[in-house]
């Protein structure tokens, strides 16, 4: 198999920039707004004037693009004995995050609707909805200072889904599909054959778990039907055996499918905060070639953490550099937890040792 181009490139205004003396590319599904960061020796003391904050980028590594959005900022150091400079920025998600959603109120909206009215007037035109089903909101107002992004959580978290920016450029509402097969082998034995990691830590945490999340909402009078108050979902999470509530208020939970799939949404955050694998590996692929993305299953044999089971990449750093190689930090989580009713009709789970089975969110109301 030939030797993949790992060589990490930025596309501006047309022109290919690479020579960097370090980069560090990030992406994670929980945070919006994947950050990069370059620096170079400018040894001539010049660089292209195309090169300008606010410049849209392709960040690439060989011929694989990595992440679609603009420079953010630009930091150029002048000293007796150096010029360096700089460059960092956000993927397509950043203007989400920075900027006002725009101000509308409608009624009976499909989520394709919700969101094309949030980004599109941001720039942001290739959009995916990718679930089994999404529901028809009976009425959504965008209020002045909400977020494009808060806005567009909001939207998705009401139908059991998440947002994130695919490297393209393309939004994607949806969730992941627990069906497909893992990507890689991660192997730590004692002995030292066939291992691949350089290191792998567990972080195992009762901090911001909940036994039970209850969501109360309120649906919205029509022509056709009063208004209802006191609509109540809770679900329960059977792996905490200490009793530990929470309460949301959700004022556009309009039916208790609404509530539900919030709660549901809501009781797998809570899970992924109890245990975390942190995997640091040679190189930015996989031995099939493939680029490390967040997405991925990846399968983990550790003999001292009596660990055989399938994970779920949740976030990846890309990192390399004069003097320093090319590394990447995996952030792995349970698999079959996070963002459960996407495609629900598509979950299968390799069961091992320190394997969970995915989580059960079991409903307490109906």
């Amino acid at each position: 198999m030939p030797t993949p181009d790992n060589t990490v490139s930025l596309l501006i205004g047309g022109r290919f920039h690479s020579k960097w003396t370090s980069y560090e590319i990030d992406s994670d599904l929980l945070i919006p707004a994947d950050a990069w960061r370059v620096d170079l020796g400018l040894p001539q003391g010049q660089f292209p004037p195309i090169v300008t904050e606010g410049a849209a980028v392709q960040v690439r590594i060989g011929r694989d693009t990595v992440l679609t959005g603009r420079i953010d900022d630009i930091d150029d150091d002048v000293d007796k004995s150096s010029h360096t400079l700089s460059i960092s920025g956000r993927d397509s998600a950043a203007v989400l995050t920075d900027c006002s959603a725009p101000i509308f109120t409608a009624k009976q909206v499909t989520l394709a609707e919700v969101v094309a009215n949030v980004v599109k007037p941001l720039g942001i035109s290739k959009i995916r909805i990718d679930a089994d089903k999404a529901r028809t909101a009976e009425k959504v107002n965008v209020e002045p200072g909400d977020t494009a992004w808060d806005t567009l959580v909001h939207a998705a978290e009401a139908n059991g889904l998440w947002p994130w920016f695919e490297p393209d450029g393309t939004l994607v509402i949806g969730g992941p599909d627990y069906s497909k097969p893992p990507v890689a082998s991660l192997v730590m034995k004692r002995d030292g054959k066939s291992n691949n990691l350089i290191s792998l830590r567990r972080t195992r945490s009762m901090a911001e778990r909940h036994s039970d999340i209850t969501v109360l909402g309120q649906a919205h009078g029509t022509a056709v039907e009063n208004g209802k108050h006191a609509l109540k979902s809770t679900v329960r999470d059977a792996g905490v055996a200490t009793y530990r509530p929470r309460i949301v208020v959700d004022h556009d939970a309009e039916n208790t499918d609404t509530a539900r799939a919030r709660a549901r949404k809501l009781l797998s955050d809570s899970r992924l905060k109890g245990f975390t694998l942190v995997a640091k590996v040679s190189g930015h692929r996989t031995s099939d070639g493939l680029l490390w993305q967040p997405g991925q299953r990846i399968h983990v044999v550790s003999e001292p953490h009596e660990i055989d089971a399938v994970f779920f990449l949740m976030a990846r750093k890309f990192q390399g550099g004069r003097g320093i190689g090319r590394v990447t930090t995996l952030t792995l989580k349970e698999d079959g937890v996070w963002v459960l009713d996407a495609h629900p009709h598509k979950r299968k789970h390799r069961r091992g040792k320190n394997s969970s089975a995915g989580l059960e969110a079991v409903d307490v109301t109906q």
